[in-house]
């Protein structure tokens, strides 16, 4: 490949650099927003600050600082994200559960090697796996959630010496794993949960939250119903998919080798078709784990600084499964400003201030996407150097 080859294009400088900084500033910018809440609370006698109903509707709004004014001795004090990080108790149950919140992260992309691994059959060393899945989470931070790494992981794969037809085969058949999770999950939730119980509590944010959750389902299941028919029903569903992709004007230019992908498809498809079940099985405990561990960083964070039961530890998870619908739709990189927010928003039932659901917010961010655009930026330039020697 040289450098007109795709992914010298998806990598190139100013898209590289453009999506990081992007991805940074928005996410910043949510977070600074989020940190710089002020938020009053009821301290009779004590505070120095007192309530003005400003808009005459009679409720006490504690997060509108317009409503209260400075007084000498007053009915309320006032709170700041600095106040609550403060008052934290950074004992070793708390340390234990942030510890347990990065096992989960490192456990998140372990089991991701392991499935690149089973499905190149270990021609993939422990090293080469590690490498794949940074820099498909790095191409996955860089773009918007709605597009994500996987456009760019068949010719990640195909550097490291996977032939491309077999290459797309494997991010097709993660992507139906990945998508058949969720199609399972989501019945499995329910059988625990109240739906009420997972969407704000507001009639119009919960009918709106819950429009777009069902609608985005249907497309997560069709897509997978698509994808499981085009490995392992009828192949060539997905070679005329690419050949009519690749019609459009501004893709034309790479038809003639979408025609050889669609083509390898068919091929890849005979050979996973004829895996053993115990594969796929494998494959798909990977998948969960992998999964699992993604959202329960979320859980162990929350339950760093706040107890939870375990009822309400499931009701986490399923509000998990709603906020990484609404990241997958999002239009910024790595779903930059939609986590952060609809973070705030799904979990503000929890009986857990908003201040301190902002400082959990950044501590999950650092911990699930900072470091890949970290890892990835030093990684690639010497990775393209290598992997352009290799071939």
């Amino acid at each position: 490949m040289g450098n007109t080859s795709p992914l010298s294009k998806a990598f190139s400088q100013w898209k590289l650099w453009g999506g990081i900084l992007l991805g940074v500033s928005v996410s910043l910018f949510m977070l600074f927003n989020a940190l710089s809440k002020e938020q009053y609370y009821s301290t009779p006698g004590e505070g120095k600050y007192s309530w003005v109903d400003k808009n005459n509707d009679g409720k006490v709004q504690l997060d509108d600082a317009t409503e209260f004014i400075k007084v000498q001795t007053g009915d309320y004090s006032k709170n700041t994200v600095s106040n609550v990080v403060q008052k934290i108790n950074w004992g070793p149950s708390t340390l234990f559960w942030m510890g347990l919140a990065m096992i989960f992260v490192i456990g998140r992309d372990l089991f991701y090697i392991i499935r690149i691994r089973l499905l190149t059959h270990n021609s993939l060393s422990w090293k080469q796996g590690f490498r794949v899945i940074m820099l498909w989470e790095f191409a996955s931070a860089l773009s918007p959630g709605v597009v994500g790494g996987a456009a760019v992981a068949m010719f990640i794969l195909n550097r490291e010496k996977i032939a491309l037809g077999r290459a797309t085969a494997i991010v097709v058949i993660t992507a139906l794993f990945d998508n058949l999770f969720y199609v399972i999950m989501i019945p499995f939730i329910f059988l625990f949960i109240d739906q009420q119980d997972l969407f704000p509590s507001s009639y119009e944010g919960s009918y709106t939250v819950q429009t777009v959750f069902w609608i985005g389902f249907i497309v997560i299941f069709s897509v997978c119903l698509f994808l499981f028919c085009a490995i392992f029903i009828y192949p060539k569903l997905a070679a005329i998919a690419l050949n009519g992709l690749f019609s459009l004007p501004v893709l034309r230019r790479w038809k003639n080798r979408a025609i050889e992908t669609g083509n390898d498809i068919v091929i890849a498809s005979k050979e996973l078709k004829g895996e053993p079940y115990s594969l796929w099985f494998k494959v798909f405990l990977a998948t969960f784990g992998s999964w699992i561990s993604r959202y329960l960083v979320i859980n162990a964070i929350l339950q760093a600084f706040v107890g939870f039961g375990f009822k309400e530890h499931i009701l986490i998870l399923g509000k998990q499964l709603i906020l990484w619908l609404f990241m997958l739709i999002s239009p910024t990189p790595g779903g930059s400003g939609v986590a952060e927010y609809a973070f705030g928003e799904l979990l503000s039932t929890m009986s857990v201030s908003a201040l301190l659901l902002a400082a959990m917010a950044f501590v999950w961010r650092a911990f699930s996407y900072f470091p890949y655009l970290f890892i990835g930026s030093i990684m690639l330039p010497q990775w393209l150097k290598s992997s352009s020697r290799r071939k």
